[in-house]
């Protein structure tokens, strides 16, 4: 059962990871993105999955499906930054002339190792920035980009490695646009997000860095009925476990869970009312992070310096009630 294979979406290469809990979908040459996980045991899908139909959808934005990447992820104003000595423009591809969800959407990984013992099976993928004219004109500093995902049971490790391999410092960002199902039924549905804060944005959606109290989002602290909620809301984790726990009323649900070293912000996202799918994004930088002026620690402005390697990591484990554990 602890065993990857090929499969292929709309002409494409994919590789799953199966355990005896879960299936996991990866499809490495459309953006290296996990278009699906289903839950052998309750025959469900975890994640929205894009249907081979949805494939000109999926080529416009990817990022609506499964766990896209975003680097760097949220908005930039203007799509333009300097830093150490280097003008950054990225293309201008939101309202107001802004830029969103960064250089990544659909590059062709590949795949370098693959391993399959007792305990589980992995998948690891490589991309190198510079093969792409398209993001190198854009983000000058060369980085190579790799990815294992981990499957164990009823819990998928994924792991990033990035390396600058320029001469010069790279303000690195990375996010998570994870779409979660819940079903359409919001309201069998709770969320615990440990939070501290909610970001301010300003009339063109992009962060400013100032902050707001919880509100009524401090429930979120304790468990949060997802009936009637609308998120696009950007949140600050403030010291507290960068960890969330979806969960349906029957016992049954997913944790998230990321490294609270790098992850400190958390974005949740329903596009209008919670009904089919919920968004948990988990961001290493508050959006056009370069152009606040807030500390990097604050704001989670990694400074990738030459030669330096980065790891990250974040976790998915799929909790089942008593009765149901395997």
């Amino acid at each position: 059962m602890k065993r990857v294979t090929k499969g292929q979406w709309n002409g494409y290469d994919t590789y799953i990871l199966h355990s005896h809990e879960l299936e996991v979908t990866l499809l490495p040459r459309l953006g290296n993105n996990v278009i699906g996980i289903k839950d052998l045991i309750q025959q469900r899908e975890v994640l929205r999955r894009p249907e081979e139909s949805d494939l000109d959808f999926y080529l416009q934005k990817p990022y609506h499906f499964g766990i896209p990447l975003l680097i760097p992820p949220g908005r930039i104003r203007r799509g333009r930054f300097s830093y150490a000595g280097q003008n950054y423009q990225f293309d201008q591809n939101t309202a107001n002339n802004n830029h969103i969800h960064g250089l990544h959407r659909t590059q062709n990984w590949c795949v370098s190792d693959i391993e399959e013992d007792e305990e589980g099976c992995s998948v690891t993928t490589e991309f190198k920035t510079a093969d792409d004219p398209n993001w190198i004109r854009q983000y000058p500093i060369p980085l190579k980009l790799e990815m294992t995902l981990r499957l164990q049971g009823q819990e998928l490790t994924q792991t990033f490695r990035i390396s600058n391999l320029g001469d010069t410092a790279a303000p690195f960002g990375l996010g998570l646009h994870t779409w979660f199902l819940i079903d359409s039924e919001p309201e069998n549905w709770n969320l615990k997000l440990p939070v501290s804060k909610i970001y301010l944005s300003d009339e063109e959606i992009v962060t400013t860095g100032e902050t707001a109290s919880l509100g009524a989002l401090e429930a979120l602290n304790e468990s949060l009925n997802l009936k009637g909620a609308n998120f696009d809301t950007m949140l600050q984790i403030g010291g507290k476990p960068a960890e969330a726990l979806l969960m349906r009323t029957n016992g049954y649900g997913v944790k998230y869970s990321a490294d609270p070293a790098y992850f400190k912000h958390w974005v949740l996202y329903t596009k209008g009312e919670a009904d089919q799918f919920l968004c948990i994004e988990p961001y290493t930088w508050l959006p056009n992070a370069p152009n606040l002026d807030i500390s990097p620690e604050e704001c989670g402005l990694i400074d990738l310096k030459p030669g330096q390697t980065l790891d990250l990591q974040l976790k998915m484990e799929v909790v089942y009630p008593p009765d149901e554990e395997s």
